[in-house]
């Protein structure tokens, strides 16, 4: 009888220390949990995400160049500017995951004010393009803006700024 009431205490404190063990990794868990929700309030609002320092947001309406910047800016944002390919990419899974689908959509880059000097709303320094082969090509000699997800191969295209497609826009975050 006392060897089954010492194996019986003795299941019971193997129990208790594993569900006391189990509580402590589910309250860390739930901590940092809690960490993520809250750096990702403070970095975006929401609606926005986060991506490269930037909080970002696609926009489904369609609507022209001229158009999209300015209801980015009515957010205090800009169409966005696009630095590397490592955004791009991230802008792409950020549309996908809203549309299920890779959809054409402006960003900010133009060269309205300047045949061939593309530019970023946001006054960012164009380095990095991705342009789709034989781009931009200025077709009519009317298109200067640029929309992204073009084609096959899902890269960026110099449209009408007349034309009336989705966007992204982006707000610069410094923390």
């Amino acid at each position: 009888m006392k060897i089954l009431t010492v194996c019986v205490l003795g299941f019971a404190v193997m129990a208790l220390v594993r569900a006391a063990a189990f509580e402590k990794k589910r309250a860390k868990n739930d901590q940092t949990e809690s960490s993520d929700l809250v750096k990702r309030y403070l970095h975006c609002s929401w609606g926005w995400t986060y991506i490269d320092g930037a909080c970002l947001k696609y926009v489904p309406k369609p609507m022209t160049w001229g158009r999209a910047e300015r209801n980015c800016r009515s957010m205090g944002a800009h169409l966005a500017s696009v630095l590397n390919i490592n955004k791009y990419h991230a802008i792409q899974n950020m549309i996908a995951d809203a549309t299920h689908d890779y959809k054409e959509a402006w960003i900010g880059g133009s060269d309205a004010q300047h045949e061939g000097v593309w530019l970023w709303s946001d006054g960012e320094t164009m380095q990095f393009t991705n342009w789709c082969p034989g781009e931009p090509n200025n077709a009519l000699g009317s298109q200067h803006c640029i929309q992204m997800n073009y084609g096959d191969q899902k890269c960026w295209d110099d449209q009408r700024c007349e034309t009336h497609l989705p966007s992204v826009c982006a707000q610069r975050r410094r923390f």
